[in-house]
């Protein structure tokens, strides 16, 4: 298991929800977007590889998955 502190994980969880954001903005907005081909591509790939860290405890999830089926399906 990995060695982090409860406000490591907050921290890491807060960023996986930024980019939650950040894709589902992409999605609804994709003009915003236009110049960053990549936006949606690169923050799904975040999120699925944070989702693969051995730490997390009893954070929800649900948001994460949603965004990654969505990205997943741009």
């Amino acid at each position: 298991m990995e060695d982090q502190t409860p406000e490591q994980i907050a921290q890491h969880y807060s960023a996986m929800l930024d980019s939650v954001s950040v894709i589902n903005d992409a999605i609804a907005n994709p003009e915003k977007y236009a110049q960053d081909e990549t936006v949606v591509q690169r923050n799904v790939e975040h999120l699925q590889h944070m989702k693969t860290r051995d730490f997390w405890t009893d954070e929800d999830m649900a948001a994460v998955d949603a965004a990654i089926a969505a990205g997943e399906a741009v």
